[in-house]
């Protein structure tokens, strides 16, 4: 599976990557200085092409952050309802270890007094 993946994915998307990069061969200048843009201090110059991937990795990375913290809420309830659904796993395999072995009446034709009752009030 891994080598079909990686034969129709990666591939394809190296060839694309490389192309991109020999056309964008040229060097820019990144200043990061908004009032002299001819500060060399705050200045990186570098191939294009290196620019417009490390910016689309950076929105990607982003981009990824954002959706992971805006999840929160959603893990969170998730994790509470894994701890209900555990418990009530735990509730039920209690449960049918006393309905396997019940406790025996205390005298013969005398039903044994109810242990609880579920949402519909019935004798368990």
């Amino acid at each position: 599976m891994r080598k079909i993946v990686n034969t129709v994915v990666i591939v394809p998307l190296a060839l694309v990557l490389l192309a991109f990069a020999l056309a964008n061969r040229r060097f820019v200048t990144l200043s990061f200085n908004p009032f002299d843009t001819s500060d060399a201090a705050l200045a990186l110059t570098l191939p294009l092409f290196i620019v417009i991937i490390a910016s689309a990795m950076l929105g990607v990375l982003a981009g990824g952050l954002a959706v992971w913290f805006g999840q929160r809420r959603h893990r969170k309830a998730a994790r509470r309802l894994e701890a209900e659904a555990a418990q009530a796993r735990t509730e039920l395999a209690e449960l049918r270890r006393n309905l396997a072995f019940p406790a025996p009446s205390p005298r013969p034709g005398v039903a044994p007094l109810a242990i609880a009752q579920d949402k519909q009030h019935a004798t368990l």
